[in-house]
């Protein structure tokens, strides 16, 4: 969602503060904005669309001041125009603020304020947190002190007033916000990615959690405005990772980190010898899974697809019940939960948050909370009792790949946990084990696929503006991810289904061309899958294959298959994923679209 940067410290601000926002800009956003304390007050430049257009404004209107706020800003009240753009102001233009999140009070907050007089010059809710401020008396600190207990909702604030034009105030509740600890200099931005050229020194704001910026240090406050001690943590990614290295898109450039993301996150869970599981790097305590019955995953969107594979990795080597729920709609289910109940948040940011909002259900309902997350000390990780970090490093593009995959690894290693403290190890753990670490040199094999291949799927997909994505068994969930890869960045429409399912519903959309992409690797089901496409072949449908070389029963059936290494079923899903990320990628390229960035989608969803 909306992306935060704030400075403070020696240098000119307007350069640094553009430099956070171009590597926030992979959230979404329609506008952007930035503003600077000098000697003329706090002066403010916005400006609608991509964040160029707010450069040349920049670059045109020189701002000087060392103290300064930017944003990027996803439209939620209000049009994505200039005048809603943030930073926003309070009438005397002494307070400015950026804002992430949505106040639920909106409207009565609105109607006070014009009662009172005020003029509002945006349909924002951010504008009213200025106003509320600006209202106020006194340091800006004590001012959100007296301001917090009248909004309502989520949000994460940076303020900063002509009264304390050396420092800056941040705050929140729900969306996160990371402040960076620099050489003379301090920083808050709401993700690391935009801290990472200037440190790597790092505190994550809790929930309630005021912070006072200045050229000298932080102070973290409560929401009463007590001093409360936050660790600053040091973060083990390195800025150079956040970069393209050479790539045309981030996107392009994560696909193909995943051999390595992979293997750091297998590795990460191993035993000393490398051939089993270290169940105390999980986090939980062997006793408390003992008693597990039942497990639940919750996630959104590609997480979501991640928990359909996960679900059958539980189930199938664990011996236990899963379900696998929308976070969004978890709470709204009334879900039966207790103590033997595990509940499993998985988020690539760990900010989710529906997803944080589920885990909160089952954490007061006394249930054993865990989460598959990619950051570090986010809020999921904070939350969950047992923690499985993903390996994949930044992910900059809004189509997630290499954190999908890596979610489908420590989901795995999740199943293999649960089993061996079940008492269902065997020898085959062991030999899985060892696929696992094999595992990258499929994905890398997957990768080297010739590119004249992909542009002939290319042409399939672009000559119909719908597609039919199949798969059965643990396939069908990338079937579902596939499609989603292409809608995401290609705005082509695709579905996704379980193959069995084409007769009840969507064979009636097949007709001359009509493309079905199937995810069709040796399986004890491909058999049935082969049937399902004998009967779109005979509609007409073209079809795009991925398969192991030498697929039977393919050839005859399929206009292109795709090669993936012929690896152990449990693996399939990671390696067949592969192509249809490049498949999406490809169409998306073709087409002309931007690719790390595609339109109305964020990274990360930090407001319900």
């Amino acid at each position: 969602m909306c992306g935060i940067i704030g400075y403070v410290g020696t240098h000119q601000a307007v350069p640094i503060l553009l430099e956070g926002l171009r590597r926030l800009e992979y959230r979404g956003y329609d506008s952007a904005g930035l503003a600077v304390a000098g000697h003329a007050g706090i002066q403010i430049l916005r400006a609608e669309g991509k964040l160029v257009n707010l450069e040349e404004k920049a670059y045109g209107t020189p701002l000087p001041g060392v103290v300064g706020i930017g944003h990027t800003r996803w439209a939620t009240h209000g049009a994505p125009t200039e005048a809603n753009a943030h930073p926003q102001v309070d009438a005397t233009g002494t307070v400015a603020v950026v804002h992430n999140g949505i106040l639920e009070n909106y409207a009565a907050l609105r109607a006070e304020l014009r009662s009172a007089g005020v003029e509002l010059s945006s349909d924002t809710d951010t504008e009213l947190i200025a106003h509320l401020l600006g209202r106020e008396e006194g340091p800006l600190l004590e001012r959100v002190v007296r301001v917090l207990p009248r909004l309502e909702g989520q949000y994460a604030v940076v303020a900063m007033s002509t009264n304390a034009p050396d420092e800056l105030v941040a705050f929140r509740q729900g969306p996160p916000l990371v402040v960076g600890a620099g050489d003379g200099e301090m920083l808050v931005a709401s993700d690391v990615t935009a801290l990472l050229s200037r440190t790597r020194r790092v505190i994550f704001l809790e929930h309630g959690d005021i912070a006072r910026l200045g050229r000298g240090g932080i102070t973290v406050f409560d929401a009463g405005g007590h001093p409360v001690d936050r660790p600053i943590e040091t973060l083990d990614w390195d800025a150079a990772r956040a970069e393209k290295g050479g790539y045309r898109h981030f996107m392009l450039k994560e696909i193909h980190e995943q051999p390595d993301a992979v293997r750091n996150t297998v590795l990460a869970y191993l035993d000393a010898e490398r051939r089993g599981i270290n169940i105390e790097g999980f986090g939980f305590d062997p006793h408390r899974l003992e008693k597990i019955r039942r497990v639940q995953l919750v996630a959104c969107g590609t997480s979501w697809h991640a928990c359909l594979v996960g679900k059958f990795y539980i189930e199938r080597l664990a011996r236990l019940p899963v379900d696998v729920d929308y976070a969004s709609e978890y709470r709204y289910r009334d879900p039966l939960l207790g103590h033997e109940t595990l509940v499993i948040g998985v988020t690539q940011s760990g900010e989710t948050a529906d997803t944080l909002a589920a885990m909160e259900l089952g954490r007061r309902a006394g249930a054993p909370l865990a989460t598959v997350c990619n950051v570090r000390s986010s809020s999921a990780w904070r939350l969950a009792e047992a923690r499985l970090l993903t390996q994949a490093g930044p992910e900059i593009g809004v189509a997630s790949t290499k954190a999908f995959t890596t979610q489908l690894v420590a989901l795995l290693l999740t199943a293999l946990a649960l089993r061996r403290v079940r008492g269902l190890d065997d020898a085959r753990d062991g030999e899985l084990v060892a696929q696992l670490q094999r595992l990258p040199l499929a994905l890398e094999e997957a990768l080297g696929v010739p590119d004249e291949l992909y542009r002939r799927g290319v042409d399939l997909i672009t000559a119909s503006a719908d597609s039919l994505y199949l798969g059965r068994g643990m396939l069908y969930p990338i079937a579902l991810e596939g499609a989603l890869k292409l809608k995401e960045i290609s705005y082509l429409h695709a579905e996704g289904y379980p193959g069995g399912e084409m007769k009840h519903g969507p064979i009636a959309l097949v007709d001359d061309g009509f493309p079905v992409v199937a995810v069709a690797p040796r399986t004890p089901a491909r058999e049935k899958l082969l049937g399902n496409l004998r009967e779109v072949r005979a509609r007409g449908a073209a079809i795009l294959a991925v398969a192991e070389a030498g697929a039977a029963g393919l050839d005859e059936l399929a206009d292109l298959i795709v090669p993936v290494p012929d690896v152990d079923p449990l693996l399939q899903p990671l390696v067949t994923v592969v192509p249809l990320q490049l498949l999406a990628y490809n169409v998306a390229v073709e087409l002309g679209l931007d690719v790390d960035q595609p339109r109305n989608l964020a990274k990360s969803v930090t407001v319900e």
